[in-house]
C-alpha cells in the first residue's frame, strides 16, 4: 500500500497563526490545510485519511465549540485539538466532555502541540482501521442469502443445528450446509468469531426459548 500523508486541518481566524502552524505542521511531514472560519472548513469535503483538527475556540459567527458539536458525532476519525487565548475551566470541560483530545491555551510550545497532533493522528488511524474492518464485515454480511442470515442469527444465539432446523422447518443437513456457507462468506474461523461478528454488526439476534 502507498503510504498516505496525514492531514492536519487548522481553523483559526488569525492569518499569522495559520501561517505559523502551516509551517510547523509541514515540517513534520504532515499535510496542513488551513481555514479562516468554521464555515469554510465545513465546505471542505470529508476525507478518509488519518487526520485531526486544530481548532481555535474564538471564531467569527460559528465558534469552535459550536463547530465541535456539529461534527463530533459523525467525524469520529478526526480528533479535535482546541487552541485558545481565552480559555477557562467551564470551556475546557465542555470541550473535553464532547470528545476533544487536548485543550491548549496560548502561548504553548511547538513541542506540546506536535505531541498532541501526533497522538490525535494515531487515534485517527485506529478509528479508520476499525471503520474499514466494519465496512468489510458489512459487505460480507450483505453477501449472505436471506436463509443464510436466518441461520446465522439462530446459530449465534446459541442454538444447535437440530434446533435451528426445527425453527426454520428444514433438515439438520441443510442447516449444516447453510452454516458452512455462512462461515465461508463471513471469513469466520470459529463459532465464537462469528458471534463476535454478529455483535459488531449489532444484529437482532433471536432470544433463546
Amino acid at each position: 500500500m502507498v503510504p498516505v500523508t496525514p492531514i492536519v486541518f487548522v481553523v483559526d481566524d488569525d492569518a499569522s497563526v495559520r501561517a505559523a502552524l502551516e509551517l510547523l505542521i509541514r515540517s513534520q511531514g504532515w499535510q496542513p490545510e488551513t481555514f479562516a472560519s468554521a464555515e469554510a472548513f465545513l465546505s471542505r469535503a470529508r476525507v478518509w485519511t488519518p487526520c485531526c483538527l486544530v481548532l481555535d475556540v474564538t471564531l467569527p459567527e460559528l465558534n469552535g465549540l459550536d463547530l465541535q458539536q456539529r461534527i463530533v458525532a459523525d467525524r469520529t476519525e478526526m480528533p479535535i485539538i482546541f487552541i485558545t487565548g481565552y480559555g477557562d475551566v467551564p470551556m475546557t470541560v465542555q470541550a473535553m466532555k464532547a470528545g476533544a483530545v487536548e485543550f491548549l491555551t496560548k502561548p504553548f510550545s511547538s513541542d506540546v502541540l506536535l505531541k498532541a497532533i501526533g497522538q490525535a493522528l494515531e487515534r485517527s488511524t485506529a478509528a479508520l482501521g476499525r471503520e474499514d474492518a466494519l465496512r468489510l464485515l458489512r459487505d460480507c454480511y450483505a453477501s449472505l442469502t436471506a436463509r443464510e442470515r436466518q441461520v446465522m442469527g439462530l446459530v449465534i444465539s446459541g442454538l444447535l443445528n437440530k434446533r435451528v432446523g426445527g425453527e426454520l422447518g428444514i433438515s439438520e443437513i441443510t442447516v449444516k450446509a447453510h452454516r458452512g456457507q455462512v462461515m465461508r462468506k463471513m471469513n469466520a474461523g470459529s463459532l465464537p468469531e462469528l458471534v463476535n461478528m454478529g455483535a459488531k454488526l449489532q444484529l437482532d439476534v433471536p432470544s433463546r426459548r
